[in-house]
Protein backbone atom coordinates (compact mmCIF):
# COMPACT_ATOMS: atom_id res chain seq x y z
CA UNK A 1 0.00 0.00 0.00
CA UNK A 2 1.45 3.35 -1.05
CA UNK A 3 0.36 6.87 -0.13
CA UNK A 4 -0.35 9.77 -2.43
CA UNK A 5 1.17 13.11 -1.42
CA UNK A 6 0.93 16.63 -2.76
CA UNK A 7 4.31 18.34 -2.41
CA UNK A 8 3.61 21.71 -4.02
CA UNK A 9 0.71 23.74 -5.39
CA UNK A 10 0.81 26.81 -7.66
CA UNK A 11 -2.38 28.78 -8.39
CA UNK A 12 -2.92 31.64 -10.82
CA UNK A 13 -6.36 33.26 -11.06
CA UNK A 14 -8.42 30.30 -9.83
CA UNK A 15 -11.90 31.52 -8.87
CA UNK A 16 -11.30 34.13 -6.14
CA UNK A 17 -7.67 33.11 -5.55
CA UNK A 18 -5.51 35.59 -7.46
CA UNK A 19 -2.23 33.76 -7.01
CA UNK A 20 -0.66 31.50 -4.42
CA UNK A 21 2.21 29.06 -3.95
CA UNK A 22 2.41 26.35 -1.31
CA UNK A 23 4.94 23.74 -0.25
CA UNK A 24 3.42 20.82 1.64
CA UNK A 25 5.96 18.96 3.75
CA UNK A 26 3.71 17.73 6.57
CA UNK A 27 0.85 15.20 6.60
CA UNK A 28 -1.85 17.70 7.65
CA UNK A 29 -2.39 21.15 6.19
CA UNK A 30 -5.07 23.62 7.28
CA UNK A 31 -6.16 26.67 5.28
CA UNK A 32 -7.60 29.14 7.76
CA UNK A 33 -9.10 32.61 7.44
CA UNK A 34 -12.34 34.54 7.13
CA UNK A 35 -15.02 33.65 4.63
CA UNK A 36 -14.39 34.81 1.08
CA UNK A 37 -10.61 34.51 1.28
CA UNK A 38 -10.35 31.53 -1.07
CA UNK A 39 -10.00 28.61 1.34
CA UNK A 40 -12.55 26.38 -0.41
CA UNK A 41 -11.27 27.37 -3.82
CA UNK A 42 -7.74 26.39 -2.82
CA UNK A 43 -9.05 22.98 -1.83
CA UNK A 44 -11.02 22.84 -5.08
CA UNK A 45 -7.85 23.57 -7.06
CA UNK A 46 -6.27 20.45 -5.53
CA UNK A 47 -9.37 18.41 -6.38
CA UNK A 48 -9.37 19.82 -9.91
CA UNK A 49 -5.81 18.64 -10.52
CA UNK A 50 -6.65 15.17 -9.20
CA UNK A 51 -10.01 14.68 -10.92
CA UNK A 52 -9.86 16.91 -13.97
CA UNK A 53 -12.82 19.02 -12.90
CA UNK A 54 -14.03 21.37 -10.21
CA UNK A 55 -15.86 19.79 -7.28
CA UNK A 56 -18.31 22.66 -7.10
CA UNK A 57 -19.08 23.51 -10.73
CA UNK A 58 -19.42 21.59 -13.98
CA UNK A 59 -18.85 24.76 -16.02
CA UNK A 60 -15.17 25.29 -16.83
CA UNK A 61 -15.44 29.07 -17.12
CA UNK A 62 -16.58 29.27 -13.48
CA UNK A 63 -13.09 28.26 -12.37
CA UNK A 64 -11.61 31.47 -13.81
CA UNK A 65 -11.37 34.42 -11.45
CA UNK A 66 -13.73 37.28 -12.19
CA UNK A 67 -12.29 39.93 -14.53
CA UNK A 68 -9.51 37.56 -15.63
CA UNK A 69 -9.18 35.75 -18.94
CA UNK A 70 -7.38 32.62 -17.86
CA UNK A 71 -6.55 30.34 -14.96
CA UNK A 72 -3.66 28.00 -14.32
CA UNK A 73 -3.01 25.52 -11.54
CA UNK A 74 -0.05 23.19 -11.11
CA UNK A 75 0.62 20.50 -8.55
CA UNK A 76 3.59 18.24 -7.83
CA UNK A 77 2.38 14.87 -6.53
CA UNK A 78 4.41 11.98 -5.14
CA UNK A 79 2.87 8.63 -6.08
CA UNK A 80 4.89 5.56 -5.17
CA UNK A 81 8.42 6.40 -6.40
CA UNK A 82 7.34 8.87 -9.06
CA UNK A 83 6.82 12.62 -9.08
CA UNK A 84 3.83 13.62 -11.17
CA UNK A 85 3.71 17.24 -12.33
CA UNK A 86 0.11 18.00 -13.25
CA UNK A 87 -0.93 21.28 -14.86
CA UNK A 88 -4.34 22.61 -15.85
CA UNK A 89 -4.78 25.64 -18.12
CA UNK A 90 -7.98 27.31 -19.21
CA UNK A 91 -8.76 30.47 -21.17
CA UNK A 92 -12.22 31.94 -21.59
CA UNK A 93 -14.00 30.69 -24.70
CA UNK A 94 -11.38 27.98 -25.06
CA UNK A 95 -11.01 24.28 -24.25
CA UNK A 96 -9.20 23.09 -21.15
CA UNK A 97 -5.60 21.87 -21.42
CA UNK A 98 -4.53 19.17 -18.97
CA UNK A 99 -0.82 18.35 -18.90
CA UNK A 100 1.10 15.55 -17.18
CA UNK A 101 4.87 15.87 -16.89
CA UNK A 102 4.98 18.25 -19.84
CA UNK A 103 2.76 16.15 -22.13
CA UNK A 104 -0.81 17.18 -22.87
CA UNK A 105 -3.49 14.53 -22.44
CA UNK A 106 -5.38 13.63 -25.60
CA UNK A 107 -8.36 12.65 -23.48
CA UNK A 108 -8.97 13.85 -19.93
CA UNK A 109 -10.39 10.44 -19.01
CA UNK A 110 -6.83 9.09 -19.26
CA UNK A 111 -5.97 11.08 -16.12
CA UNK A 112 -8.76 9.80 -13.88
CA UNK A 113 -7.49 7.32 -11.29
CA UNK A 114 -3.89 8.51 -11.27
CA UNK A 115 -4.41 10.61 -8.13
CA UNK A 116 -7.17 9.10 -5.93
CA UNK A 117 -8.85 11.87 -3.97
CA UNK A 118 -11.90 12.28 -1.73
CA UNK A 119 -13.57 15.59 -0.90
CA UNK A 120 -15.96 16.03 2.04
CA UNK A 121 -17.91 19.28 1.79
CA UNK A 122 -21.21 20.88 2.85
CA UNK A 123 -22.10 20.68 -0.86
CA UNK A 124 -22.41 16.89 -0.43
CA UNK A 125 -25.99 17.46 0.73
CA UNK A 126 -26.81 17.55 -2.99
CA UNK A 127 -26.38 13.77 -2.97
CA UNK A 128 -29.55 13.62 -0.89
CA UNK A 129 -31.49 16.60 -2.20
CA UNK A 130 -30.82 16.51 -5.93
CA UNK A 131 -31.98 14.05 -8.59
CA UNK A 132 -30.67 10.66 -9.60
CA UNK A 133 -28.01 12.11 -11.93
CA UNK A 134 -26.07 13.43 -8.92
CA UNK A 135 -26.00 10.01 -7.27
CA UNK A 136 -25.11 8.21 -10.52
CA UNK A 137 -22.20 10.61 -10.92
CA UNK A 138 -21.04 9.73 -7.40
CA UNK A 139 -21.07 6.03 -8.29
CA UNK A 140 -19.37 6.57 -11.64
CA UNK A 141 -16.58 8.74 -10.24
CA UNK A 142 -15.99 6.22 -7.47
CA UNK A 143 -15.68 3.30 -9.88
CA UNK A 144 -13.90 5.35 -12.54
CA UNK A 145 -10.98 6.18 -10.25
CA UNK A 146 -10.29 2.46 -9.87
CA UNK A 147 -11.32 1.12 -13.29
CA UNK A 148 -10.37 2.95 -16.48
CA UNK A 149 -12.22 0.39 -18.59
CA UNK A 150 -15.45 1.28 -16.82
CA UNK A 151 -14.93 4.96 -17.54
CA UNK A 152 -14.32 4.34 -21.25
CA UNK A 153 -17.43 2.16 -21.50
CA UNK A 154 -19.48 4.85 -19.78
CA UNK A 155 -18.22 7.57 -22.13
CA UNK A 156 -19.05 5.42 -25.14
CA UNK A 157 -22.48 4.59 -23.72
CA UNK A 158 -23.30 8.29 -23.32
CA UNK A 159 -22.19 8.94 -26.89
CA UNK A 160 -24.44 6.21 -28.31
CA UNK A 161 -27.29 7.35 -26.09
CA UNK A 162 -27.04 10.88 -27.48
CA UNK A 163 -27.07 9.54 -31.03
CA UNK A 164 -30.09 7.35 -30.29
CA UNK A 165 -31.97 10.28 -28.76
CA UNK A 166 -31.19 12.44 -31.79
CA UNK A 167 -32.55 9.71 -34.06
CA UNK A 168 -35.72 9.38 -31.98
CA UNK A 169 -36.36 13.11 -32.39
CA UNK A 170 -35.96 12.80 -36.16
CA UNK A 171 -38.22 9.75 -36.38
CA UNK A 172 -41.13 11.23 -34.46
CA UNK A 173 -44.14 8.92 -34.59
CA UNK A 174 -44.18 8.13 -38.27
CA UNK A 175 -40.81 7.61 -39.91
CA UNK A 176 -40.25 3.87 -39.97
CA UNK A 177 -37.30 3.90 -42.36
CA UNK A 178 -34.88 4.55 -39.46
CA UNK A 179 -35.80 1.37 -37.57
CA UNK A 180 -32.70 -0.44 -38.76
CA UNK A 181 -30.47 2.34 -37.42
CA UNK A 182 -32.38 2.35 -34.14
CA UNK A 183 -31.83 -1.41 -33.85
CA UNK A 184 -28.08 -0.91 -34.25
CA UNK A 185 -28.08 1.68 -31.47
CA UNK A 186 -30.06 -0.71 -29.27
CA UNK A 187 -27.46 -3.44 -29.75
CA UNK A 188 -24.65 -1.03 -28.88
CA UNK A 189 -26.42 0.20 -25.75
CA UNK A 190 -26.92 -3.39 -24.60
CA UNK A 191 -23.28 -4.31 -25.26
CA UNK A 192 -22.03 -1.30 -23.29
CA UNK A 193 -24.76 -0.96 -20.66
CA UNK A 194 -24.90 -4.56 -19.44
CA UNK A 195 -21.27 -4.69 -18.16
CA UNK A 196 -21.66 -1.18 -16.69
CA UNK A 197 -24.69 -2.41 -14.75
CA UNK A 198 -22.76 -5.45 -13.50
CA UNK A 199 -19.79 -3.31 -12.49
CA UNK A 200 -22.07 -1.05 -10.44
CA UNK A 201 -23.61 -4.05 -8.68
CA UNK A 202 -20.21 -5.59 -7.93
CA UNK A 203 -18.69 -2.34 -6.71
CA UNK A 204 -21.62 -1.35 -4.53
CA UNK A 205 -21.73 -4.87 -3.05
CA UNK A 206 -18.13 -4.39 -1.91
CA UNK A 207 -18.77 -0.78 -0.90
CA UNK A 208 -21.80 -1.43 1.32
CA UNK A 209 -20.00 -3.20 4.23
CA UNK A 210 -17.51 -0.33 4.42
CA UNK A 211 -20.37 2.16 4.54
CA UNK A 212 -22.23 0.12 7.17
CA UNK A 213 -19.13 0.01 9.37
CA UNK A 214 -18.56 3.76 9.13
CA UNK A 215 -22.19 4.62 9.82
CA UNK A 216 -22.40 2.26 12.78
CA UNK A 217 -19.39 4.01 14.32
CA UNK A 218 -20.77 7.50 13.79
CA UNK A 219 -24.32 6.68 14.95
CA UNK A 220 -23.08 4.38 17.74
CA UNK A 221 -25.27 1.63 16.29
CA UNK A 222 -28.54 3.34 17.19
CA UNK A 223 -30.06 2.95 13.74
CA UNK A 224 -29.55 1.13 10.46
CA UNK A 225 -28.60 2.93 7.27
CA UNK A 226 -28.94 1.27 3.88
CA UNK A 227 -27.94 1.90 0.28
CA UNK A 228 -30.34 0.48 -2.31
CA UNK A 229 -29.20 0.31 -5.93
CA UNK A 230 -32.25 0.84 -8.15
CA UNK A 231 -32.04 -0.18 -11.80
CA UNK A 232 -34.52 -1.01 -14.53
CA UNK A 233 -32.22 -3.92 -15.38
CA UNK A 234 -32.90 -5.52 -11.99
CA UNK A 235 -35.88 -7.56 -13.22
CA UNK A 236 -35.35 -7.55 -16.99
CA UNK A 237 -32.52 -7.81 -19.49
CA UNK A 238 -31.59 -4.67 -21.39
CA UNK A 239 -32.71 -5.95 -24.81
CA UNK A 240 -36.21 -6.69 -23.55
CA UNK A 241 -36.42 -3.29 -21.84
CA UNK A 242 -35.60 -1.50 -25.10
CA UNK A 243 -38.04 -3.59 -27.10
CA UNK A 244 -40.87 -3.02 -24.62
CA UNK A 245 -40.19 0.73 -24.49
CA UNK A 246 -40.04 1.22 -28.28
CA UNK A 247 -43.42 2.94 -28.66
CA UNK A 248 -42.92 5.05 -25.52
CA UNK A 249 -39.45 6.14 -26.71
CA UNK A 250 -40.83 7.24 -30.08
CA UNK A 251 -43.58 9.24 -28.41
CA UNK A 252 -41.23 10.83 -25.88
CA UNK A 253 -38.47 11.27 -28.50
CA UNK A 254 -35.79 10.16 -26.05
CA UNK A 255 -34.58 6.92 -24.43
CA UNK A 256 -36.77 6.20 -21.43
CA UNK A 257 -35.02 3.03 -20.22
CA UNK A 258 -31.44 2.03 -19.53
CA UNK A 259 -28.62 2.35 -17.04
CA UNK A 260 -28.78 6.14 -17.43
CA UNK A 261 -31.92 5.93 -15.26
CA UNK A 262 -30.23 4.07 -12.37
CA UNK A 263 -30.40 5.54 -8.89
CA UNK A 264 -28.99 4.98 -5.41
CA UNK A 265 -31.57 5.23 -2.63
CA UNK A 266 -30.47 6.40 0.82
CA UNK A 267 -32.48 5.02 3.74
CA UNK A 268 -32.52 5.08 7.55
CA UNK A 269 -34.37 2.14 9.09
CA UNK A 270 -35.96 1.51 5.66
CA UNK A 271 -37.32 5.06 5.33
CA UNK A 272 -36.03 7.51 2.68
CA UNK A 273 -33.60 9.88 4.33
CA UNK A 274 -34.63 12.71 1.99
CA UNK A 275 -38.16 12.70 3.41
CA UNK A 276 -37.73 11.48 6.96
CA UNK A 277 -34.09 11.98 7.96
CA UNK A 278 -33.15 14.59 10.57
CA UNK A 279 -30.33 17.03 9.95
CA UNK A 280 -28.06 14.97 12.21
CA UNK A 281 -28.93 11.74 10.39
CA UNK A 282 -28.25 13.34 7.03
CA UNK A 283 -24.87 14.60 8.18
CA UNK A 284 -23.95 11.21 9.62
CA UNK A 285 -25.07 9.46 6.44
CA UNK A 286 -23.03 11.69 4.16
CA UNK A 287 -19.90 11.50 6.31
CA UNK A 288 -20.15 7.70 6.42
CA UNK A 289 -20.66 7.65 2.66
CA UNK A 290 -17.53 9.69 2.03
CA UNK A 291 -15.38 7.84 4.55
CA UNK A 292 -16.46 4.59 2.90
CA UNK A 293 -15.45 6.13 -0.42
CA UNK A 294 -12.02 6.78 1.08
CA UNK A 295 -11.83 3.18 2.32
CA UNK A 296 -12.98 1.76 -1.00
CA UNK A 297 -10.54 3.77 -3.08
CA UNK A 298 -7.69 2.77 -0.77
CA UNK A 299 -8.70 -0.86 -1.15
CA UNK A 300 -9.31 -0.88 -4.90
CA UNK A 301 -6.35 1.27 -6.02
CA UNK A 302 -3.77 0.19 -3.38
CA UNK A 303 -3.04 3.91 -2.96
CA UNK A 304 -4.10 5.93 0.08
CA UNK A 305 -6.12 8.85 -1.34
CA UNK A 306 -5.78 12.51 -0.52
CA UNK A 307 -8.54 13.60 1.86
CA UNK A 308 -9.94 17.12 1.50
CA UNK A 309 -12.21 18.48 4.25
CA UNK A 310 -13.98 21.70 3.31
CA UNK A 311 -15.51 23.85 6.07
CA UNK A 312 -16.01 20.70 8.08
CA UNK A 313 -15.89 22.14 11.60
CA UNK A 314 -18.67 24.67 11.02
CA UNK A 315 -21.07 22.00 9.77
CA UNK A 316 -20.48 19.04 12.07
CA UNK A 317 -20.56 18.36 15.78
CA UNK A 318 -17.50 17.15 17.69
CA UNK A 319 -18.46 13.48 17.43
CA UNK A 320 -18.57 13.51 13.64
CA UNK A 321 -15.39 15.55 13.39
CA UNK A 322 -13.68 13.06 15.70
CA UNK A 323 -14.67 10.18 13.41
CA UNK A 324 -13.09 11.91 10.43
CA UNK A 325 -9.96 12.87 12.31
CA UNK A 326 -9.63 9.26 13.53
CA UNK A 327 -8.47 8.43 10.01
CA UNK A 328 -5.08 9.93 10.75
CA UNK A 329 -4.46 7.41 13.52
CA UNK A 330 -4.44 4.61 10.97
CA UNK A 331 -1.04 3.39 9.86
CA UNK A 332 -1.98 3.81 6.19
CA UNK A 333 -3.03 7.44 6.54
CA UNK A 334 -1.87 9.64 3.70
CA UNK A 335 -2.34 13.40 3.55
CA UNK A 336 -5.14 15.61 4.87
CA UNK A 337 -6.17 19.13 3.79
CA UNK A 338 -8.68 21.15 5.85
CA UNK A 339 -10.36 24.55 5.64
CA UNK A 340 -11.73 26.44 8.63
CA UNK A 341 -12.49 29.97 9.77
CA UNK A 342 -11.05 29.56 13.29
CA UNK A 343 -7.30 28.83 13.55
CA UNK A 344 -7.43 28.05 17.27
CA UNK A 345 -10.27 25.54 16.89
CA UNK A 346 -8.51 23.86 14.01
CA UNK A 347 -5.22 23.60 15.88
CA UNK A 348 -6.89 22.19 19.02
CA UNK A 349 -8.61 19.41 17.08
CA UNK A 350 -5.64 18.54 14.88
CA UNK A 351 -3.33 18.28 17.89
CA UNK A 352 -5.37 15.25 18.96
CA UNK A 353 -4.00 13.37 15.97
CA UNK A 354 -0.44 13.61 17.28
CA UNK A 355 0.62 14.26 13.70
CA UNK A 356 2.73 17.17 12.38
CA UNK A 357 0.56 19.87 10.84
CA UNK A 358 0.83 23.34 9.36
CA UNK A 359 -1.60 26.27 9.30
CA UNK A 360 -1.79 28.38 6.14
CA UNK A 361 -3.43 31.77 6.78
CA UNK A 362 -5.43 33.27 3.92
Amino acid sequence: MSSLRLNALHITHYKNVSSAEYQFEKPIHCFVGNNGKGKSNTLDAIYHLAMGRSYFSSINAHTIMHNKEFMRIEGHFAREDNIERIECQLKRESSKAFIRNGKKYNRLSEHIGLLPTVMISPADVDLINEGSQTRRSFIDRLIGQADKGYLQQLIQYQKILQQRNALLKQMGRFAQNAQDTLSIYNQQLVQLGTPIHKARIDYLTAFDPLFQKRYATISQGNERATLVYESQLKNSDFTTLLEDAAVKDLQAQFSTVGIHKDDLLFQIDDYPIKKFGSQGQRKSFLIALKLAQFDMLKKSTSVTPLLLLDDIFDKLDEQRVAEIISLVHESSFGQLFITDTHPERTADVIKQTEQPFELHSL
